[in-house]
């Protein structure tokens, strides 16, 4: 009877389902605007660093709240996709007065439609064409510009030498290695809320406000991202001279929930416990811990960033951090804030999740040698004599003083 239920025992244990996985995500609340811009990039290398934690289920800013589509965008894009096969057959039919009447109201509604697109797609194919059918039409100086357009969008974009006639593909190298197209423009972008993630045809830049260098004349594809808010694009026409472009965000009613109790978290958070707002929070982001940080501008150039490690549901604080750092010249704050989420964490979960630091330095304040009292003379290995090592060993210098 005893081995029949040792068995059972056994058997229910191995069928037990494994424990379940933290839900956890990284809040960073701005208590200024000049906080603000940061906001986004904290947040972000803050969940880089829990994602190297077994056990967690680690929620970013995009899952918690969303980035609202542009509609308006996506029905200009639909748009733009239809007028494209149109464009394209009436290019390869080498119907160019058509072709090229359709290509124009095309690319407008790629204009439009930037919010939707993920990169040029399309719209680079559409250039191309539009620039031919213009050659061949005699307008080569309108297809020079509309070269420079393509150049801009995807400097590597290769033409189809089958679909395209070799007077065009000679066009195409000609402006390449043109004086125009060394021409440089510089764009800068600001956003109410700032810390929106910037893309430029396609590949993230950083976070807004940001200054966009040294581009090349023509047209250029500028999307603006933030969770909590609606997606928002342009295309813009670089120049040799600058540009601003300012983009007041619309937030989601979601977010506009979260808002409103962001300040109230912010008191809970640097207090020993949290309250009803943490718990509010847990049960509406569905979220059982999180690091909450609290970005505010300190004197002079620096910010002052305070974290603590929450169980959200009991208000329970687990550990908490503070340090202040002075902008990300040399791209430092991704580690230092790795180090501070590795340290609330480790000491959180009681060392049984330790991630280790390629930093040899790591949790060291380069001072731990000074604090010992054997700072010269003998070495640790008192008993022992060296030889033929170094003279002063076991020597401090001092005994014929």
């Amino acid at each position: 009877m005893k081995y029949v239920l040792l068995i059972s025992l056994v058997a229910v244990q191995a069928a037990a389902a494994p424990p379940t996985e933290k839900r956890v995500a990284a809040l960073i609340l701005p208590m200024d605007k000049g906080s603000e811009t940061l906001t986004l990039k904290v947040e972000s290398f803050a969940n880089e660093a829990l994602n190297e934690y077994q056990g967690f289920t680690v929620r970013t800013s995009d899952d918690l709240f969303g980035i609202a589509a542009d509609e308006d965008a996506a029905a200009s894009l639909k748009r733009a996709e239809t007028g494209f096969k149109e464009s394209k057959a009436a290019f390869d039919e080498r119907n160019y007065e058509d072709a090229e009447r359709k290509l124009r109201a095309t690319i407008k509604e790629y204009g439009k439609s930037v919010g939707a697109m993920k990169n040029c797609g399309n719209l680079c194919d559409a250039v191309a064409m539009f620039g031919s059918v213009l050659q061949a039409r005699g307008d080569v100086e309108e297809a020079k510009i509309a070269i420079l357009d393509l150049l801009a969008l995807s400097p590597t974009f290769e033409l189809d030498r089958k679909r395209y006639p070799q007077n065009f593909l000679s066009l195409k190298a000609q402006v390449a290695t043109s004086r125009n197209a060394q021409l440089r423009g510089n764009v800068t972008v600001k956003t109410k809320p700032a810390g929106a993630r910037v893309f430029l045809n396609g590949e993230l830049q950083g976070y807004s406000p940001v200054t966009l260098q040294t581009l090349p004349i023509g047209k250029h594809l500028v999307k603006i991202e933030r969770p909590g808010f609606k997606q928002l694009g342009v295309m813009v026409e670089v120049t040799p001279e600058d540009q601003d472009i300012t983009s007041e965000l619309v937030a989601t009613s979601g977010y506009k929930a979260f808002d409103a109790l962001m300040d109230r978290l912010a008191g809970e958070a640097l207090k020993d416990k949290g309250g009803q707002t943490m718990t509010s929070v847990s049960n509406s982001l569905k979220l059982d811990r999180a690091v909450i940080g609290v970005l505010k501008e300190g004197n002079g150039e620096t910010t002052e960033l305070t974290m603590a490690y929450f169980d959200l549901r009991s208000g329970k604080r687990i550990a908490i951090k503070r340090v202040a750092f002075q902008g990300d010249e040399f791209g430092q704050l991704r580690s230092e804030v790795a180090r501070m989420v590795n340290h609330l964490v480790n000491s959180g979960e009681g060392g049984d999740k330790v991630t280790r630091s390629a930093d040899p330095l790591d949790n060291k304040g380069g001072t731990e040698e000074w604090q010992g009292e054997d700072r010269g003379g003998k070495n640790v290995n008192r008993d022992k004599k060296s030889k033929g090592g170094d003279p002063l060993d076991n020597a401090n210098g001092t005994e014929d003083w």
